[in-house]
């Protein structure tokens, strides 16, 4: 059994205690505009977010944070985290990778005692930095010894998973459906992970402008069952 695999299933867990349950990333807003309703229309919104948006965004920035861990250098993790917060136009987005960052953060910080990992959480202490979720995913799956294709493989599961997990609730769909779902996903998030091992730094942020519209829509909702 390999050490690297236990620690990419710890790290990867969708069940793991961070809050990932509290938050929709905008998909709230999609069902109660009924855009988003039934299989066909939850299998484009998740392709489309992990495809469109996390490929530019969190996954290129796990990519990046993996390989400056593994350089030691501290000053491009504090670059990308900067970065990221820039990215990250809506205010509940932005708290959220915040929130989820600092909670994974508790977890393993006692068990990756890095220079990277320790300089990190001193910068986020000192607000140097935001600590957002996925640069530190990039820097434990370093710490740890993960590859950093197993790494990306691990992070869009996870995310796919959660936003599966929110159409079934949402929607709802019902858990026969959410399987199916991430079965017909699987090639794309091989795919995806591929591509993120060497992202295109130009093309970090690329504007997702309907995304980022409906999840400013989402602090005014009416009703709300996530923070986001």
């Amino acid at each position: 059994m390999s050490a690297a695999l236990l620690n990419l299933l710890h790290l990867s867990d969708p069940a793991l205690p961070i809050g990932g349950f509290s938050h929709s990333a905008g998909l709230e807003t999609y069902v109660q505009l009924n855009s988003v309703k039934d299989f066909a229309s939850a299998r484009e919104f998740v392709s489309e977010m992990l495809s469109r948006n996390l490929q530019y965004t969190d996954a290129a920035f796990v990519s990046l944070a993996h390989d400056a861990a593994q350089a030691n250098d501290f000053e491009a993790i504090q670059t990308l985290d900067d970065e990221c917060t820039a990215v990250k136009l809506p205010e509940e987005i932005r708290l959220a990778s915040q929130k989820l960052g600092m909670r994974l953060m508790k977890i393993f910080q006692d068990f990756c005692t890095d220079e990277i990992t320790v300089n990190y959480k001193a910068a986020i202490k000192e607000n140097r930095a935001a600590g957002h979720y996925c640069i530190a995913f990039g820097i434990f799956s370093a710490a740890m010894q993960i590859s950093k294709i197993e790494a990306l493989t691990g992070f869009y599961y996870n995310a796919a998973s959660g936003m599966i997990t929110n159409c079934v609730k949402l929607i709802p769909l019902g858990q026969q459906d959410g399987l199916k779902l991430l079965f017909v996903l699987k090639p794309l998030i091989l795919q995806l992970a591929e591509q993120s091992a060497n992202p295109d730094k130009g093309l970090i942020g690329l504007c997702c402008p309907g995304l980022d519209i409906r999840c400013m829509q989402h602090e005014h909702l009416y009703s709300r069952l996530y923070m986001s």
